[in-house]
């Protein structure tokens, strides 16, 4: 079904939604959330000392964390790392996964390349590919090969 303007709808990226019921989900089930972060990412606040190859798992649990907000934009939270608190911000970009660290149950993401601000202008250089098919076409090509799935323990 299309929208009246026959647009295609832009939708929210999934990643807030995910990484919010798999938390409930794992602690529901009474296992420990841990969250891996690329540490490296735009406006990513975690101790770096802790990162390791650009990467931090965190345990977001509700017994290892204060005051633990997760919206759309990002999760922030405060923690302590080596017996000194931190004030912790995670864009949801830069959440690599979030696992019970029991038994791995969870799901791992793929990079996100961070989001342009409105403020910041556009590449206007970018040309079409002529190889692709006629724009107004309707439905966009499907992907060739086999469907692959990874699995996470």
């Amino acid at each position: 079904m299309k929208c009246a303007s026959f647009k295609e709808p832009l939708m929210n990226s999934s990643r807030p939604y995910l990484v919010r019921a798999l938390y409930e989900w794992i602690v529901d089930n009474d296992c420990t959330p841990h969250m891996l972060v690329n540490a490296e990412f735009p406006a990513v606040q975690v101790p770096q000392g802790f990162a390791s190859d650009g990467q931090i798992v965190l345990n977001i649990s509700p017994s290892a964390v204060r005051s633990l907000h997760m919206d759309n934009d990002a999760v922030s939270f405060e923690g302590r790392f080596g017996g000194v608190a931190h004030s912790l911000y995670v864009p949801v970009g830069a959440i690599l996964g979030i696992y019970a660290r029991e038994n791995g149950q969870g799901m791992v993401f793929e990079l996100e390349p961070p989001v342009m601000d409105d403020d910041e202008p556009e590449d206007d250089d970018v040309q079409p590919d002529d190889n692709g098919p006629p724009e107004g076409g309707g439905q966009p090509p499907r992907p060739t090969g086999r469907p692959s799935l990874k699995v996470v323990k």
